[in-house]
């Protein structure tokens, strides 16, 4: 883990315009430098970078972040990658609380052997491919153009058994079958896995190959063979395409999700390309949630046979628990004699992205297999459908499609919703926050370890929009930290997570000072809270605002409402719980 101290000492020096500049061509824009946004298509400039800020931010896409964050978004890196790329260019050493040798897995230098052994067996099967007319022929029998199987790195493994010995120093090397790319037989003989098949090189977010899956050009078994679990691949974890796809899957604000490899690469071919595939393995959590930090809407694609229809269940399934509101799933069967590879070349795209705006909702989907598996014409039937939903609910994570879902499953058997109700169990509680509960009441008492005094359970709030007060400070003091100038040292009382996180924010700026911070690199010192959603959406809201937000008259109001609203809350506290109370 990298400790936070750094993190900020990393980004105070470090000029986010020269990171930017070094992939998207800046020009003076007032106060800002601009460019076409790199992470949508667009033709007249909306991404900014703010050098006093030190952030960047999209008007068009919505994205925005530091510089850390950009090299994440732009260039797949992970964040420790990120900020190991950023503390070379400033001249730091980063700082490791843990060594490099993990109990868990192998020493870092071993994961950049195994990569190097990757990366040379991909260029190999590259190479081999253009020496075979037949494995050629095939894939321009399935329609496939030399620029898409280049973008897809597409290769070729020829019908021997020992072809790597000519693409790796040493094939006796145990690295190789660690990588999954050779097999020991009987007798210690050694072969390679993957033998005159197409070959699919399977890449992380940054396209650095971490697998393979090879694909039979006539008829043998199994037709599809992939890498084996690695320490670099883990199936569950990866989505073949994602690398390709990034920019397509924001552009057009969805992401298909198929079955196969060629599936990705015929629907690429097509135009179609904001698509990935799950590699072997069911659709999982980890699937799900990595694809919806891309997009809103997640489109399932599979056949309309019932191998296809068991993997749409499992999809749903892991979805629900990672299904928030404000996202979307779906579902598009296509007709059982067609795969979307056949499908597009049977009929186009135009037919394909037609089906697809026609794709079943989860929602409908979720009630019309459990009305299939129990009809509800019988008591009997209507018991058994709602005894099969309930564990779907309990995982349900969005409370407010839990409620649809509730009036749906209530109208399908015929109850009242509020006799279904009980019926149903309550929702996963959501991990608990960072807080001790108060000595005497459920109110927030101590927040990350900073004492509070005992306070009793709180009245109803002085106003609806409990909210905006602490928002509107929170959004000034990220854009100005000293203003904190204007703070007296007792906390926010209202218990609200919009006060808690700007108890913290005012808490981080006495103890670390505010002369030299920026938005970008103070939001990014709060991104370990619990409440770095909060500080996320407000640094979105400063960029959406330009420097209008800075107006001092504006802040005078904004603190003058915040302590209004704090002193009515307590006005009520003593109404409440008088002094002469004998508890």
């Amino acid at each position: 883990m990298i400790p936070n101290d750094f993190i900020q000492t990393l980004l105070s020096r470090i000029d986010i315009v020269d990171v930017v500049e070094r992939y998207v061509p800046l020009k003076k824009s007032g106060a800002n430098l601009a460019a076409c946004c790199p992470f949508h298509n667009e033709k007249s400039p909306s991404f900014t970078v703010s050098p006093t800020k030190q952030f960047y931010h999209c008007f068009g896409c919505g994205a925005h972040g530091t510089a850390i964050g950009f090299l994440m978004e732009h260039a797949g890196m992970s964040f420790p990658e990120a900020v190991e790329q950023l503390a070379n260019q400033a001249g730091l050493a980063v700082p490791k609380t843990t060594s490099t040798t993990d109990q868990r897995g192998p020493r870092k230098d071993e994961l950049g052997q195994l990569s190097d052994l990757m990366d040379a067996a991909a260029v190999y099967y590259k190479n081999q491919l253009r020496a075979s007319p037949r494995a050629i022929g095939y894939l321009k029998q399935r329609g496939l153009t030399g620029e898409i199987a280049a973008r897809f790195r597409l290769g070729y493994a020829p019908d021997n058994w020992q072809n790597l010995e000519a693409a790796v120093p040493d094939y006796a090397d145990k690295s190789l079958e660690v990588a999954g790319l050779v097999v020991v037989g009987d007798g210690g003989k050694r072969y390679d896995r993957f033998r005159d098949r197409i070959m699919f090189p399977i890449t992380d977010q940054q396209g650095r190959v971490i697998a393979f899956g090879g694909r039979v050009l006539d008829r043998g078994e199994p037709k599809y063979l992939n890498s084996p679990e690695t320490p670099l691949f883990i199936k569950g974890r990866e989505l073949y395409g994602l690398h390709q796809a990034r920019l397509a899957i924001r552009d057009a604000g969805r992401v298909i999700v198929v079955e196969g490899y060629m599936d990705v690469v015929a629907l690429a071919q097509q135009g179609i390309e904001y698509v990935v595939a799950a590699l072997g393995t069911a659709t999982t959590a980890d699937h799900v949630k990595k694809l919806f930090r891309q997009a809103d809407r997640i489109v399932f694609c599979f056949d309309g046979d019932a191998a296809g229809q068991r993997a749409a269940w499992r999809a749903l399934e892991n979805a629900l628990p990672v299904l928030s509101d404000g996202k979307e799933v779906a579902f598009l069967f296509l007709p059982e004699e067609h795969d979307p590879d056949s499908f597009v070349r049977a009929f186009g795209r135009e037919a394909f992205e037609a089906r697809l705006e026609q794709a079943t909702p989860l929602s409908d989907y979720f009630i019309a297999e459990l009305e299939r598996r129990h009809p509800p014409a019988t008591a009997e039937g209507k018991a058994a459908l709602v005894n099969e939903a309930k564990p779907y609910f309990e995982s349900l994570a969005g409370p407010v499609l839990r409620l649809m879902l509730q009036k749906r499953l209530a109208e399908k058997v015929g109850f009242r919703e509020a006799e279904l109700s009980p019926l149903l169990p309550a929702a996963r509680p959501a991990p608990p926050p960072s807080v001790e509960p108060d000595a005497f009441s459920g109110v927030p008492g101590r927040l990350r370890g900073r004492g509070r005094p005992g306070r009793s359970a709180a009245p109803e709030p002085p106003a609806q929009n409990s909210a905006g007060p602490y928002l509107a400070i929170i959004r000034y003091l990220l854009q100005r930290p000293s203003l904190i100038a204007a703070f007296a040292e007792e906390p926010p009382r209202f218990p609200s997570r919009e006060a808690q996180a700007l108890d913290v924010l005012l808490a981080h700026l006495r103890e670390h000072g505010h002369a030299t911070l920026a938005t970008g690199p103070l939001v990014e010192a709060l991104q370990n809270t619990e409440f770095a959603a909060i500080y996320r959406k407000t640094s979105k809201l400063i960029a959406d605002m330009g420097d209008t937000g800075e107006d001092e008259a504006a802040f005078l109001d904004a603190l003058a409402s915040y302590r209004s609203f704090e002193h009515k809350f307590a006005r009520q506290l003593e109404l409440s719980h008088p002094a002469n109370d004998q508890d």
